[in-house]
């Protein structure tokens, strides 16, 4: 009855009331505050761009997606060595799948906060590595660019685990290595320790703190080979010196120059 129902939603109303008064402002506005600091997953620049066609951003790179669980999916550009970019065009997915196993090295790239896998100097970096002999997947995060899902620092590393997983079973001997920057040294590191922990192989992981100051790429790049080389990597990982000397010989090139 009319009577009954408004009884009901008097108690859900008075219920919601009672929840909200027992916290304070600060609860209330704080973690969903954090959330938008550290993520800021909201901002999709550079805007205007169909995430679905990088070949007009980008050369010799295709866009898929993979799913990681249900509600969430990820969108995910591969961008082959530079070497192969011939070999590359007018194919499709398939082929690009097919590549991974073709030797040259992978990187999956973990960006940091903000934007999405198609940002100006997200977009450079992947240029250089490409030109530097290494197939780069660009990865957006749950809740990042046209990813699906909302992002968790638990999610984001279940992303970064899934990718990290699907490359390894598609790529044959050819190593695989995670490449942090900036919130995505915190992924790349979680991932890691997850993979380690199932028995995985990982081949070796970079911190790309410097990444980010592109006047001074061709430095940063040597120095963060050099301090990969000495070590920077958790001790527990397996170091593959395939993944060594192509960083080092790409770092040193682009330092000399």
């Amino acid at each position: 009855s009319f009577p009954h129902s408004c009884s009901t939603l008097g108690r859900k109303i008075a219920t919601l009331c009672d929840s909200f008064t027992s916290k304070s402002l600060k609860e209330h506005i704080c973690p969903p505050l954090m959330h938008m600091l550290i993520f800021v997953n909201f901002f999709k620049a550079p805007f205007l761009v169909d995430l679905k066609k990088p070949e007009l951003k980008i050369p010799h790179t295709v866009n898929f997606y993979i799913k990681v669980e249900p509600g969430v999916i990820l969108g995910i550009w591969h961008t082959v060595p530079s070497c192969r970019g011939e070999d590359a065009k007018g194919k499709g997915r398939s082929w690009y799948e097919a590549a991974l196993c073709d030797g040259n090295p992978i990187i999956v790239y973990l960006h940091g906060s903000a934007q999405h896998r198609a940002a100006s100097h997200r977009l450079k970096l992947v240029k250089v590595l490409s030109n530097g002999g290494f197939h780069v997947l660009s990865v957006d995060y749950r809740g990042f660019g046209d990813s699906t899902g909302t992002p968790t620092e638990d999610g984001l590393t279940a992303d970064a685990v899934c990718v990290y997983e699907w490359t390894k079973a598609r790529s044959g001997t050819t190593p695989v290595c995670l490449w942090g920057h900036s919130l995505g040294t915190g992924v790349a590191t979680n991932a890691a320790k997850v993979l380690e922990e199932k028995g995985s192989s990982v081949h070796g992981f970079l911190y790309a703190l410097l990444q980010g100051i592109f006047p001074t790429l061709d430095m940063n790049l040597h120095l963060l080979s050099v301090r990969f080389l000495e070590g920077i990597c958790s001790p527990n990982l397996q170091i593959n010196h395939i993944i060594l000397k192509c960083l080092y010989s790409l770092s040193s090139t682009h330092y000399r120059n």
